[in-house]
């Protein structure tokens, strides 16, 4: 018999934005859902309607919010409060934000050179960041900051009070949702950091990671001090999940994802898309940020 988890954790991705359809940085920039996104998030809300949340916790940028709002709208009475937090939000990328990103940097060219060009190369490093914008380093700071004051005192009241069965949606980013599993993650007894290799969330995919205190039992409150927490046992059960995407019709008119172009073959390799000589992108897949979906190295 599988026992209840203390605390599940889904965190999804926001749908397609309409910044996904133009290949640019788009961080805190705060474009809304395209037509096809919506459709998506709406997808996404129906297939997660059987599932009771007990709270739902969003980024405010407009893709997430929106996103939110679906699932939360699609839950039954009484419906999970929905709450905002900036913690949520994408890695800030300064002055690339809107600009558009190239794939490969010039050879021999500085990072400051691309930028008086007017050109905003994919960083390939944790520690670099643009002009006023975030690092993946200062990102992944930032997670620890949300995990700590939006996720864990979930998992301390639900132990100091015996019960189980706890779930909270997390609507997010694909960027921040890849430093906030390791971030809840390294807080597993072990101790061990799981590294960076949690990227490639397709949009409005959901990934799951259940929380159990150690030695729990149901009814039974466990007490402890701030100081002296109990040991977690943390596991990922569910990764990029987006079966839902299957019954999203693409979208004739309006906005909508960009048809496929032969130009884009080299892009689609850099990202994962799969077989670069497939006549259309995978559904769910955005090209927008170079690392949000992407396998490259980022050391």
């Amino acid at each position: 018999m599988v026992s209840t988890p203390t605390v599940t954790f889904t965190f999804i991705r926001h749908g397609e934005s309409t910044d996904n359809l133009r290949d640019v940085w788009a961080g805190w920039k705060d474009a809304p859902l395209s037509i096809h996104g919506m459709n998506q998030a709406k997808a996404l809300g129906e297939s997660l309607s059987d599932t009771r949340f007990t709270a739902i916790h969003a980024s405010p940028l407009k893709r997430a919010l929106w996103t939110a709002q679906a699932v939360h709208n699609a839950q039954l009475e009484p419906k999970p409060p929905l709450a905002m937090s900036p913690l949520l939000r994408e890695q800030h990328f300064g002055v690339a934000e809107g600009n558009p990103w190239t794939v490969q940097p010039l050879a021999g060219v500085s990072l400051e050179e691309h930028l008086a060009r007017g050109v905003y190369p994919a960083l390939h490093e944790r520690s670099q960041k643009f002009p006023e914008g975030e690092s993946l380093d200062d990102l992944a700071r930032r997670a620890d900051q949300a995990v700590e004051e939006i996720l864990m005192p979930y998992v301390w009241q639900a132990a100091r009070s015996g019960e189980k069965g706890v779930h909270v949606a997390v609507v997010s980013h694909g960027l921040c949702i890849s430093e906030l599993i390791p971030a809840l993650m390294k807080r597993d007894a072990s101790g061990i950091h799981p590294g960076h290799h949690y990227r490639g969330l397709f949009n409005t995919a959901w990934s799951r990671l259940t929380v159990d205190i150690k030695g729990a039992k149901e009814g039974e409150p466990k007490e402890f001090s701030d100081n002296d927490p109990p040991p977690l046992e943390i596991r990922a059960t569910d990764l990029n999940r987006h079966e839902h995407l299957k019954k999203v019709a693409r979208q004739k008119g309006g906005i909508g994802r960009a048809e496929y172009d032969p130009k884009q073959q080299g892009i689609r390799a850099f990202f994962g898309g799969g077989d670069i000589a497939k006549p259309a992108t995978e559904e769910g897949r955005s090209e927008s940020n170079a690392r949000d979906e992407s396998e490259v190295d980022i050391q």
